[in-house]
This record gives C-alpha cells, sequence and structure tokens, in this order.
C-alpha cells in the first residue's frame, strides 16, 4: 500500500517542478519581449522583473496582459507562441498549488 504522506511530498515535488518550469518560460518571454516589442518590455518593467526592486504593479500588467489573451493581435508569432506557454503553464502551476493546499488540509483533517 503507498503512504498518503509519499503521494503527497510527490504532488508538492511535481509542484515545485512546474514552478521552475513558470519561470523559466517567463525569463524566455521577456528575452524574446525585449527583441520584438521594447516598448512592452519597458511597460511591464522587463528589466527589473525577477530583482527585489522590481515592481509589482508593473509585474501584474504582464500577468493581466496574459491572461485576457491581448497578445494575440500581436506581430510576432514567437512572442505569441511564448505567451500561450507561459499562459498554460501558470493554469497547471496554479492548480497544482490548489491541490497542493487541498491535499495538506485533507491530511491535516485525516491525521
Amino acid at each position: 500500500m503507498i503512504s498518503t504522506i509519499a503521494l503527497f511530498w510527490a504532488l508538492c515535488v511535481v509542484c515545485v517542478i512546474n514552478m521552475a518550469r513558470y519561470f523559466s518560460s517567463l525569463r524566455a518571454l521577456l528575452f524574446v519581449l525585449r527583441g520584438c516589442d521594447p516598448l512592452l518590455y519597458q511597460y511591464v518593467d522587463g528589466g527589473g522583473f525577477f530583482t527585489s526592486h522590481g515592481q509589482p504593479s508593473k509585474q501584474i500588467r504582464l500577468v493581466r496582459y496574459i491572461f485576457t489573451q491581448r497578445y494575440v493581435e500581436h506581430h510576432d508569432p514567437e512572442f505569441i507562441r511564448r505567451c500561450q506557454r507561459v499562459r498554460s503553464q501558470f493554469v497547471l502551476t496554479s492548480s497544482l498549488c490548489g491541490l497542493v493546499v487541498i491535499s495538506l488540509v485533507a491530511l491535516a483533517i485525516w491525521y
């Protein structure tokens, strides 16, 4: 029989790996954005996105831009492809994080 604790930790590991993939895809998106649309890159604080002095309000602009799919009408197909990938990974990572929280609550109740 498989331990529920082991399943929980396996789920946590999968969630962390997907978070790393998401941040890596976001970094690649910002790199492509710097080359194809410098104005949008500055608008979303591309240079300071992953720094401690980054501006969260500008970072949320990028999240809103991707979540509402405003990238569909962009002129660069590589940028569109990267945005679609980041959006799907964000949805997957958010779902996995929610599942981890629900599993943690279930484990707390179970034990």
